[in-house]
């Protein structure tokens, strides 16, 4: 199952999800565990690889289970020749994770905050990617304002890391793949 430069070949049947969330026709797989345990960590983490062949780079999400799922879009599904339903050939290989797109709000919050958006130029991309996903994971907008504010004073108090966020979802079941389609 492991093959170079951290990374792992995999085949794994296409779901449907059971809420698409409104977006065109999009597959996902979870997964197998041994190819999530490949790669660095747990959390969100960017991936290159190939569905059928077909080169695609995405970033994993957490599935809350110590592993990964990856969503496929249409235009990756068309061009690997699968389909919902089909077991099809991946290979992944975790590489330098590129920089995260920041909401605005944090953008905004960072700006007014020169000593916390010092500590942020100052850490980490997977800082700032758990920092990022920790605020977005919000599930409410109060609660996403609260993070932000409380992201600005921890980096300001010189924080580079987010306290009691587990990026895996696995102690909090933050974070999980979809539900399937029967």
């Amino acid at each position: 199952m492991e093959t170079e430069n951290s990374g792992a070949e995999f085949d794994a049947r296409l779901l449907r999800p059971k809420d698409s969330g409104g977006d065109s026709e999009w597959a996902f797989v979870v997964l197998p565990k041994e190819a999530s345990e490949t790669l660095p960590r747990r959390g969100r983490i960017t991936v290159s690889g190939t569905l059928n062949g077909k080169n695609f780079t995405v970033l994993l999400e957490p599935d809350g289970k110590k592993s990964h799922w990856l969503r496929i879009d249409k235009p990756l599904l068309v061009a690997s020749g699968a389909s919902i339903g089909d077991t099809a050939h991946f290979e992944i290989f975790a590489g330098e994770e590129p920089e995260p797109d920041v909401p605005d709000d944090l953008v905004k919050a960072l700006e007014a905050a020169p000593e916390a958006r010092a500590i942020w130029d100052a850490t980490t991309t997977i800082a700032r990617v758990d920092w990022i996903h920790w605020i977005v994971s919000a599930k409410q907008a109060k609660t996403r304002v609260k993070r932000i504010h409380d992201a600005c004073d921890m980096l300001a108090s010189g924080k580079k890391r987010v306290c009691c966020f587990d990026p895996s979802g696995f102690y909090s079941k933050a974070f999980s793949a979809p539900q399937a389609e029967e």
